[in-house]
């Protein structure tokens, strides 16, 4: 199966760790395991929510806006895609994930 795991955090806090507190070593080595074991099928990390453009609708217009669709304290910092067994195996890595300021949302991906 497929799942994307989601790394939240907050951008300020990360911001302000600088790039020795992100430990981008253990970081790096942890998506080079994944990829290694061949359950790494891509991904990225994002820039800050500010930076964001968001397309809405407004009376079936395109409306295009600067900043995030919603505001919040916690964003998406990056993301990966992986494809394992199951929804254990999928718990198993991101519990191993090294950058304990961020939150991982595992979500299966849709199949078709």
């Amino acid at each position: 199966m497929r799942y994307m795991l989601l790394l939240v955090r907050s951008d300020e806090d990360w911001e302000a760790m600088g790039d020795e507190g992100r430990d981008y070593g253990s970081i790096m080595a942890f998506w080079g395991r994944l990829a290694q074991s061949g359950q790494l099928l891509g991904g990225e990390e994002l820039q800050p929510a500010r930076t964001a453009t968001t397309v809405g609708w407004e009376s079936g217009r395109p409306l295009v806006t600067d900043g995030p669709f919603m505001e919040a304290k916690e964003t998406i910092g990056g993301y990966g895609i992986i494809d394992v067994p199951d929804l254990d195996a999928a718990i198993e890595i991101a519990r191993s994930w090294p950058a304990h300021s961020h939150k991982v949302e595992i979500r299966s991906i849709v199949q078709r």
